[in-house]
């Protein structure tokens, strides 16, 4: 005979079951955790920092159609920002860069935006790559160019005819990096991404969210080669040129270990970094990075990255004030409340505008006068 107990517990868990089913479910609670986002409680001073406390130079813009771009309201989009110079990396070269260049000295603001010359390394297997490279190069200064810039792709996806990923290092490119040093200008590289794109998607990594809606960012080890060696390309660059002044972009990607980019720039006399997409870095470590800003106040530029004028309040409030837990712009670069790092003035004016009149030549001093 069928067990009383056990058939009374079976009756009482088919009951709950069928409660269960018949009660409706508030959607109200159906969140997942990319959704959860609530605005804090707490409630602390805020400061609306709107424009930079001194002009600055943005060592780090790209302008991709700059050669018809409406400079009238670049500019006044920039005097809102008091923004003294924009960089714009994206000149291409060639006759790409001297349309832009003509547009820009036919207008009343040419000595408010400089720009940078790009080269071409999928062609490096050609007989003449290198003569034509470093005769552009000449030519691209003499109209105008202020330095050189290395796109990521350029050690990362960029192949040879037999497809092989082309290093950045390769010994056949170390006479354009001699020849910038022997033209004066300096080279910003963008070595790789951040390491978390190469770590496990999972539980442990930061990048969680920002691999889930931009998966096509997520690397495997040999995707194209680990983040390290892809990095350490670059830096074997540094070490070999040192008459050559280098920007390594996204502060190396080392921002979120100060004590090891502190080390970096130990080593490497000839390098300096720029901050364009690691705020969100900085901004968590407050103490750490006011230490590192008040050591490394001469090796240390300001860029963006992104050209986004309502993005930059926040790279403002992070550097100038000492306001307490508030948001990032992009959540799923950074879920983390971020903290006022209250640079010191001297601090502020090398970061925003000193460093880079030393770094980058024939730069209009007289925009910064103080």
């Amino acid at each position: 005979m069928f067990p009383t107990r056990l058939l009374t517990l079976l009756l009482c868990l088919a009951s709950i079951n069928l409660l269960a089913q018949r009660t409706p479910i508030d959607s109200s609670l159906m969140l997942n955790w990319e959704e959860y986002d609530p605005p804090s409680t707490l409630v602390v001073p805020e400061t609306e920092v709107t424009h930079a406390k001194f002009p600055f130079i943005d060592v780090h813009s790209h302008h991709w159609r700059m050669a018809t771009q409406d400079l009238d309201l670049l500019i006044r989009q920039m005097d809102t920002m008091n923004m003294g110079i924009v960089v714009n990396l994206s000149g291409r070269g060639g006759q790409a860069l001297k349309d832009i260049m003509d547009h820009v000295n036919a207008s009343e603001h040419k000595n408010r935006i400089v720009c940078f010359t790009n080269i071409e390394l999928r062609s490096i297997d050609e007989e003449d790559w290198l003569e034509n490279t470093l005769k552009q190069l000449e030519f691209d200064v003499s109209i105008g160019a202020r330095g050189l810039k290395i796109y990521k792709s350029q050690g990362m996806t960029n192949t040879d005819k037999d497809g092989n990923r082309i290093r950045i290092n390769d010994p056949r490119i170390a006479p354009v990096w001699a020849k910038c040093g022997e033209l004066g200008i300096p080279v910003i590289i963008h070595s790789a991404d951040p390491p978390s794109f190469w770590e496990p998607h999972d539980e442990n990594n930061e990048r969680w969210l920002e691999l889930k809606l931009r998966p096509n960012r997520k690397r495997d080890a040999d995707n194209p080669a680990p983040f390290e060696t892809i990095l350490g390309e670059a830096h074997d660059i540094f070490r070999q040129h040192r008459g050559t002044t280098f920007i390594s972009a996204h502060m190396s990607w080392y921002a979120n270990d100060l004590e090891r980019l502190g080390q970096f720039l130990d080593d490497n006399p000839n390098v300096v970094v720029e901050i364009g997409a690691v705020i969100a870095e900085l901004g968590r470590q407050p103490r750490m990075a006011n230490r590192f800003f008040e050591q490394y106040q001469d090796r240390v530029l300001f860029g963006k990255d992104s050209y986004k004028p309502n993005e930059y309040p926040t790279y403002f409030r992070v550097l100038e004030s000492d306001d307490e837990y508030f948001p990032y712009y992009k959540r799923y670069h950074a879920f983390w409340r971020m903290y006022g790092l209250n640079l010191s003035d001297e601090v502020l004016k090398k970061l925003y505008y000193k460093n880079a009149l030393r770094v980058i030549p024939g730069l209009d001093a007289s925009l910064f006068e103080e």
